[in-house]
């Protein structure tokens, strides 16, 4: 009997180019060329301005935590394997905030905008995700499998 993974995204329609970079070590969130606003999850227009003038942009990797939750408890698997963890809201160097989980770091350092640095893990032989782990912290793997490429920063639009 196989185990219903409820960790595993859907990748279909506009978010099939952000798992396939994902996979590649690289977080992308869209730009509008109408309004310069950035945004994150993957949709086809800009929740600021309506307009349909989006285009991905590999983001920093920089961001700051805005709030978690240790979770102790989880009934659903896979993450009853993974307890104690971190969930977390990250704000984006570039403005977004996005849902994620912060690795590798204690739960007693963290502190409502302390810098973190994005990482990637993989959760199955075929998705690996975006989390975030203290700015600083070397390149220790724990949790997460690999660090965010040095040249996260430069921009790959379209």
């Amino acid at each position: 009997m196989s185990m219903t993974r409820f960790d595993l995204p859907t990748p279909e329609g506009d978010t099939l180019e952000f798992w396939e970079a994902a996979r590649d070590g690289r977080l992308l969130i869209k730009h509008c060329n109408n309004c310069d606003a950035y945004s994150y999850y993957p949709r086809p227009f800009c929740p600021e301005c309506w307009s349909e003038d989006v285009v991905w942009h590999q983001a920093s990797g920089q961001g700051t935590l805005y709030s978690w939750s240790v979770i102790y408890n989880n009934d659903q698997p896979p993450f009853r394997d993974r307890v104690p963890y971190v969930a977390a809201v990250v704000d984006l160097a570039e403005g977004p905030r996005m849902m994620t989980n912060v690795v590798d770091t204690p739960f007693e350092a963290l502190r409502v905008g302390m810098p973190l640095q994005l990482r990637f893990m993989e959760i199955s032989d075929d998705y690996t995700i975006p989390v975030f782990a203290a700015a600083g912290r070397g390149g220790g793997h724990g949790d997460a499998d690999k660090s965010a490429p040095s040249d996260a920063g430069g921009a790959s639009d379209g």
